[in-house]
């Protein structure tokens, strides 16, 4: 029987492919060191006691050598996530952790059949745009001075507004740390895959959505938040003017594809975007939200402010994957539902929320958030 390990497996994404995985009769390690904040209570009820857990940490070559040991398959989810500037930490764990894997399948000339290694929707950035013409562009990072001044859209040479595009992998603008050291494991991948005949495929993963999300980790986004808001009876804020859009995807098609990658070899040696293929904006997620959880008397605070560094739009052109037969079937009401049912199992959830306010304090300070006049 093949032997399949999963770094950062008592994770999000991670744990449910684990569940998938050994579902279909594989046997499943997991090598995780159950980091804090996202771990802030250690390992996790919901961990498959099916798999062999090995405590251990991917920055670590020893702990890669040891969870390498018989192994046939390889997921690499284990990274680490948020809006901090310790940018060292995002190419510590994320870069390093890739480069090793692929050095000691080399040193050691261990016959791996494939690596699936998790990439991110933001290697894109803002993504591609047109404009009423139909001329193409490729925008950097909004400029600090027009988003204080309210200006939230991209505009041409002549003041049109830019209509965003669905972005396919092609294209490549990491905007920040986090993005960069993603991008970073996908040429990895690739080229390490390649050169050492190990087929490799990359996924970029939309925002995905779903139960076992961290309650601690600030990178977690609208669900966690929205979902902890209308819990509590307490209004969301929602950044800019809430027509940004966004491409999510539930965590159980996030799932499939990674399932389908593995076993169909058409996928190796390529970049797969993972979306849900629909586009919402943040102010259509927020009334979803606020529906599965009847609070639609509640209304969203939106004050004005922003994030500077957010992207103004993301969105996943999924054509590639779906032509080896990926199809997402799991909408955004369906994973809040799944949210909502797995927060409302949860307890000491004001101690959640405490922490998460605390975080998102702390984090609007860190990036500059600012009243937009």
């Amino acid at each position: 029987m093949s032997l399949v390990l999963v770094t950062g497996g008592a994770g999000f994404i991670g744990s449910h492919t684990v569940d998938k995985l050994i579902n279909e009769g594989l046997d499943v390690r997991i090598l995780d060191n159950l980091q804090k904040p996202v771990h802030l209570k250690g390992k996790p009820g919901y961990l498959n006691h099916k798999a062999e857990f090995i405590f251990g940490d991917v920055r670590n070559k020893k702990d890669i050598e040891l969870a390498l040991k018989d192994v046939d398959y390889i997921f690499h989810f284990a990274a680490y996530q948020d809006y901090l500037t310790d940018f060292s930490n995002f190419f510590h764990t994320n870069s390093v952790s890739t480069a090793l894997i692929y050095e000691v399948i080399v040193e050691k000339k261990l016959k791996i059949k494939k690596i699936i290694v998790a990439s991110s929707q933001f290697v894109q950035g803002e993504g591609v745009y047109k404009n009423k013409d139909g001329k193409l562009y490729y925008p950097d990072l909004r400029p600090l001075n027009s988003l204080e001044q309210g200006i939230w859209d991209w505009h041409d040479e002549n003041g049109g507004t830019l209509d965003w595009m669905w972005t396919p992998e092609s294209y490549s603008n990491p905007p920040n740390a986090y993005a960069m050291s993603k991008y970073s494991q996908e040429l990895q991948a690739m080229k390490f895959g390649k050169r050492y005949e190990i087929p490799s495929v990359a996924l970029r993963y939309s925002i995905v959505q779903g139960p076992r999300q961290s309650f601690y980790n600030t990178y977690s986004g609208a669900c966690r938040i929205f979902s902890l808001s209308y819990y509590l009876n307490n209004a969301p804020v929602i950044y800019e003017d809430g027509e940004q859009r966004r491409d999510f995807i539930n965590v159980h098609d996030a799932v499939e594809a990674n399932f389908l990658v593995l076993n169909d070899n058409r996928a190796d040696y390529g970049v797969f975007n993972v979306g849900g293929g629909k586009p919402y904006t943040i102010a259509e997620f927020d009334r979803i939200v606020a529906k599965v959880f009847k609070k639609e008397d509640i209304l969203p605070n939106i004050p004005g402010k922003f994030r500077f560094g957010d992207t103004r739009n993301a969105c996943s052109d999924i054509s590639k994957i779906s032509k080896i037969g990926f199809t997402p079937v799991n909408d955004a009401y369906f994973s809040v539902q799944e949210y909502k049912d797995y927060l409302e199992s949860q307890k000491d959830i004001d101690d959640f929320v405490k922490y998460a306010n605390e975080k998102m304090k702390q984090m609007n300070i860190i990036i500059n958030v600012k009243n937009k006049n």
